[in-house]
């Protein structure tokens, strides 16, 4: 992590993170910060995506074990890159399902603060991680926007995605929460299942 563990540990899907590569943690979590412009550095939505998908290092004698991602990798003949990343049926899916196809090839910071919250979504997910963390997803967003985005985690939920979601939108919590832990000066002051 970024900070040392002030005491305990952390397991992540049954394995300690103690001597474990940052990006092998960083295949199995996403993680969303509180301001996505945080993530968007690429010159389209798409390509946002894609660039997650090749710093997970996902290398073209690997794509056998990438399939639940459904990409392509092909070689470029014409520059000095080792492969490139095409969007294929799984890529197109994402970006459906976060109501981005009409602005994929679009500079992600010229699109809204929903729009630049859910493409930073897509570059976190697009590795179908078995954990998601939030930070503040909502800030910013109006309540249709907001509604978007838990039909996503519910359905990513369904599906057997964790989601640890750190919020101050108490009406966001009751709406969405299986477990809700409060913390004050970092200390746990309640827990509700």
């Amino acid at each position: 992590g970024l900070l040392p563990l002030a005491g305990g540990e952390v397991w992540i899907n049954g394995r300690s993170t103690q001597n474990r590569a940052v990006a092998d943690i960083c295949r199995e979590v996403g993680y969303l910060p509180q301001n996505p412009d945080d993530l968007l550095f690429a010159e389209s939505v798409e390509e946002e995506l894609m660039v997650t998908l090749r710093n997970h290092a996902v290398e073209e004698k690997r794509v056998g074990l990438w399939k639940r991602i459904a990409y392509s990798v092909l070689r470029n003949q014409n520059n000095d890159t080792p492969y490139a990343l095409r969007p294929t049926p799984y890529v197109e899916a994402l970006l459906g399902q976060l109501g981005l196809t009409a602005v994929s090839h679009s500079y992600p910071r010229d699109l809204s603060v929903g729009q630049r919250q859910r493409v930073a979504l897509g570059a976190v997910t697009v590795t179908q991680p078995g954990l998601l963390l939030l930070d503040e997803p909502t800030r910013g967003l109006d309540d249709a926007a907001k509604g978007a985005l838990v039909a996503i985690w519910r359905g990513w939920q369904a599906a057997g995605m964790g989601i640890l979601l750190v919020t101050h939108d108490v009406e966001l919590v009751a709406a969405v929460a299986d477990r809700v832990v409060t913390l004050a000066a970092g200390r746990v002051v309640d827990e509700i299942e």
